[in-house]
């Protein structure tokens, strides 16, 4: 199979449009493209020097998604700074939960369960999703209900499931550390404060960008994945998975009903409050089992899968996917290339 199937047979925007004919009966697509701006201030995407020729670029245009690069324009000590508080236990009331808790960067930005624990062994109600790659987020959360990174902060912290606590206990904490007041004094000028240490665990987060090995196929390198994997893209647009997972972060970029083709809540499981979605929002029936479609990259790390954990496997769930999205049944072989090539979606340097 050779490169550039999708422009010369058929492009990944009819692939799409086929999917959405699919899925037309539902429905509920929203797009909300990132601001180019919030992109500016990461540094990541498409860039002249990342570009290796013509060819490439013509090749970029002519795909769904778009390749990362490692972000720039960040403020080196502010992300270790950020790092440091991501990691502290002292920002939740026990003394015992982190950021980090619930998003492990070994292993992929999740923690592997299918519902985290907060304080005192709390149990979460939904399942955990990765912060690698949350800043091309055009929303935060499962029923995107923080516009930004800077908004989503403070939810895990005064979570009564999660950190369960508040700034008004966290600062005296902060400041009652030599070396964190330091930290602070050095780089803003100023002893621990909500707003800047939140400020630091955002540039922390705007660092978490997971160039893969297919972006380097993307950007012209030949040999970055192999024929199984490009077979398993093809399927991937082809049966219209690129509907809803295109753009930079292979989703996170547009709202998406669970059960667009086939229903999901159909009687024959429990409806929970976290499976309400985007109705718990907004509180419009037309959000009902709405969520934010997630992002792809290093999917292959971030088992379960889905916002109830329904699915244990990569290759369960993409098999879902085909039938609940897309409305059809995957042959086993296609099923399995797709599984391999989101393997190839892997950020090669995890932090």
């Amino acid at each position: 199979m050779k490169r550039g199937f999708i422009k010369r047979s058929t492009s990944w925007l009819i692939a799409a449009i086929s999917a959405g004919a699919i899925m037309s009966s539902a429905i509920y697509v929203v797009y909300f493209k990132q601001d180019p701006k919030e992109y500016a201030k990461l540094g990541v995407g498409r860039k002249d020097g990342a570009i290796a020729d013509s060819a490439s670029l013509a090749r970029q245009s002519a795909e769904p998604i778009i390749p990362v690069t490692k972000p720039t324009n960040l403020d080196p000590k502010k992300v270790e700074l950020g790092r440091t508080l991501f990691h502290d236990p002292r920002l939740s009331k026990d003394g015992n939960v982190s950021c980090a808790s619930c998003h492990d960067l070994e292993r992929g930005g999740v923690d592997g369960l299918s519902r985290s624990v907060g304080v005192g062994g709390k149990e979460g109600e939904i399942n955990a999703p990765s912060v690698y790659n949350s800043a091309l987020m055009f929303r935060q959360f499962w029923d995107g209900r923080a516009k930004n990174l800077t908004e989503q902060v403070n939810g895990p912290i005064t979570n009564p499931l999660e950190m369960a606590t508040s700034w008004e206990e966290i600062l005296p904490k902060l400041n009652a550390d030599r070396e964190t007041v330091k930290a602070f004094n050095d780089i803003y000028g100023r002893r621990p404060n909500e707003k800047d240490a939140i400020d630091a665990i955002v540039e922390f987060e705007r660092s978490l960008i997971t160039p893969s090995r297919f972006d380097r196929w993307l950007l012209g390198d030949n040999a970055a994945i192999d024929e199984k994997e490009l077979r398993g893209y093809e399927l991937f647009v082809r049966h219209g998975c690129a509907a809803c997972h295109q753009g930079e972060a292979i989703g996170g970029n547009l709202f998406q009903r669970f059960g667009v083709a086939k229903e999901y809540y159909d009687g024959s499981r429990k409806v929970e409050q976290a499976d309400l979605g985007r109705y718990n929002v907004t509180g419009r029936e037309e959000d009902r089992y709405v969520f934010k479609v997630p992002t792809l990259r290093n999917v292959a790390l971030s088992a379960p899968y889905f916002h109830d954990a329904s699915a244990e496997t990569l290759y369960e769930a993409v098999d879902k996917m085909g039938a609940y999205q897309l409305g059809v049944a995957l042959p086993a072989e296609d099923t399995q290339d797709i599984a391999l090539f989101l393997r190839a979606l892997t950020g090669e340097d995890l932090q």
